[in-house]
């Protein structure tokens, strides 16, 4: 049947090398693990850690849940860290934390001020970045998930920094990197050669692997770094589609523990669900994953601080629990 309504032409879009755009982020903002960071405490985090090194211990799964602001305040080295260590089984992030992740690979520069380029309509139209579209067909051809198709691709392409790639590292490691994107979301999206089937196969099936590690989360740890939408969402229906699975069996998936690290105040009681009337109620974050999904039998805290600080305090708390 066709269509009543007409598209965009992507043929008639200018698209311009990165060497042609100005980086908000160069690959000297990368924190070095021997790097001095901010400082960050907080009573709790030595019993996260503790948690995190008894789910190790028991084969339980370790989740870090991310937004792409993680990698853009130059966590990546720390990342890596947590996952070459064993201590983290399974990053999930949005379509954004990849494209940073490639293009610092690619070129060791990423960012673009969106208030300059959004101007000219230049925005997001940088064909080496548009690559990964391609990458991601790929993925879906060989039925891969979107988010080992590319550790893949620069773990055996000529990437010169492929050393901060968190994609990369994952993939060398066996542990599954998931990419949950949402169409329209992410620059890749405005290239001509974006293919929204492509997409939603290779997303699709990043989020059925995320579901299985859930599967594994009773005795386990969930963190959520800068995540306020994607993560609480994601992490929502796969918990609702393990446990309808473990009620059948006669099992349960409610011991485990949660931990959110984000910049907003939470006010009042983190275990308490807020009223509607009260803006924070719709913080995800907290009625999700502080609140609803562990009132059954878990346990979760919350910290509040810069992801260059929170990331490697948690590192810190890790080594010294260890």
């Amino acid at each position: 049947m066709e269509s009543k309504y007409e598209i965009f032409d992507r043929s008639k879009l200018l698209i311009k090398p990165l060497s042609a755009r100005k980086h908000d982020m160069q690959l000297n903002y990368v924190l070095g693990l021997n790097e001095a960071a901010p400082e960050f405490t907080h009573p709790q985090l030595p019993e996260v850690a503790h948690r995190m090194i008894s789910a190790r211990n028991k084969g339980a799964a370790r989740i870090l849940m991310m937004g792409a602001h993680v990698i853009k305040m130059g966590m990546s080295r720390y990342v890596i860290d947590l996952i070459e260590r064993g201590f983290v089984r399974h990053i999930a992030m949005n379509g954004a934390g990849a494209i940073h992740d490639y293009e610092l690979a690619r070129i060791g520069a990423t960012t673009e001020s969106v208030a300059r380029y959004i101007q000219t309509g230049e925005f997001g139209l940088w064909k080496e970045t548009g690559d990964l579209n391609d990458v991601i067909k790929e993925a879906a051809e060989l039925s891969l998930g979107l988010g080992e198709n590319l550790g893949r691709h620069i773990s055996a392409g000529n990437f010169p920094h492929k050393d901060v790639s968190i994609f990369a590292a994952a993939y060398r490691c066996s542990v599954p990197v998931t990419v949950h994107i949402g169409v329209g979301y992410d620059i890749i999206h405005e290239h001509p050669n974006c293919d929204g089937a492509a997409l939603g196969a290779a997303s699709y099936r990043d989020f059925l692997i995320f579901t299985k590690t859930v599967e594994n989360l009773e005795s386990g740890v969930m963190l959520d770094f800068g995540t306020a939408i994607m993560g609480p969402e994601v992490y929502l229906k796969a918990l609702s589609m393990v446990r309808n699975v473990a009620r059948q069996q006669g099992r349960s998936i409610k011991h485990f523990t949660t931990a959110v690290f984000d910049l907003v105040p939470i006010q009042g009681d983190i275990h308490d669900e807020l009223p509607k009337t009260d803006p924070g109620y719709y913080f995800r974050p907290h009625k999700t994953i502080l609140v609803r999904t562990v009132a059954d039998g878990g346990e979760s805290f919350y910290f509040c601080g810069d992801h260059r600080a929170t990331v490697p305090a948690l590192r810190r708390a890790l080594l010294e629990a260890e």
